[in-house]
């Protein structure tokens, strides 16, 4: 079994790179992806009665910055969520999410999610799911002939173990039969759904990606222990 803090993914010879920090590398693009941030739950849940500690935000800021500092990537793409409710998007998170672009390096994109319906985000267009390069990039997951569907949306989980051990843990889901590669969810406050049966994982753990069966059932996806990743110039 090979553990790192990121493992290689290749899909009919396209790489990627699946990152501890729960994001995905793409580096013949340089672009870096995340899903599901929710920031503002906290405070989506306070407004509601529901006490609920406003620390969580500025967890998920500071990973995705050392990340984007650390990759350099062209763009930084949010595949839906990054935001948890209209009611969450306090003037404070308003002033951040203006500020982020710059503190990135990079532009940055969302793809619309279904926590953002009906949000307006300063600077921030929501758009609908598109192609870059083999990639099909959506919230949810939408199947696309001749693409790798990478999104997010269902926060998937592993369970390992069994009673009193028993573990649920983030991981990256692919599905070879509909060709989708699901991401964890990126933010701090976030919750998980198990996957279902057939699905290839990697579990992310204390800084690691571990390989975790299904073997595949589909050829042309391989792994393999990964070098440094590639680090975008300029």
């Amino acid at each position: 079994m090979n553990v790192s803090d990121s493992a290689e993914f290749l899909w009919r010879g396209h790489r990627l790179q699946l990152l501890a920090e729960r994001a995905v590398w793409e580096p013949q693009q340089g672009l870096l992806l995340v899903a599901d941030l929710h920031l503002g739950k906290a405070e989506s849940f306070q407004s509601q009665g529901i006490p609920l500690p406003s620390d969580g935000d500025g967890a998920t800021f500071n990973a995705l910055l050392a990340l984007a500092h650390s990759h350099r990537p062209a763009q930084v793409l949010v595949l839906g969520d990054l935001i948890h409710s209209r009611l969450g998007l306090t003037a404070d998170l308003r002033q951040k999410l203006r500020a982020l672009p710059d503190l990135l390096g990079c532009p940055l994109r969302l793809i619309g999610g279904n926590h953002e319906r009906g949000c307006w985000i300063e600077g921030l267009q929501q758009e609908p799911s598109l192609a870059l390069g083999p990639l099909w990039l959506s919230h949810a997951p939408e199947s696309r002939a001749g693409h790798l569907n990478l999104c997010g949306h269902r926060h998937p989980v592993a369970l390992i173990g069994g009673g009193a051990d028993r573990l649920r843990l983030p991981c990256f889901a692919y599905d070879p039969l509909t060709e989708q590669l699901v991401l964890p969810a990126f933010g701090a406050l976030t919750g998980g759904h198990p996957c279902p049966e057939g699905e290839t994982l990697w579990l992310v753990a204390e800084g690691t990606v571990v390989p975790w069966g299904p073997t595949p059932r589909r050829s042309g996806l391989s792994l393999r222990r990964p070098g440094p990743a590639p680090r975008r110039r300029g």
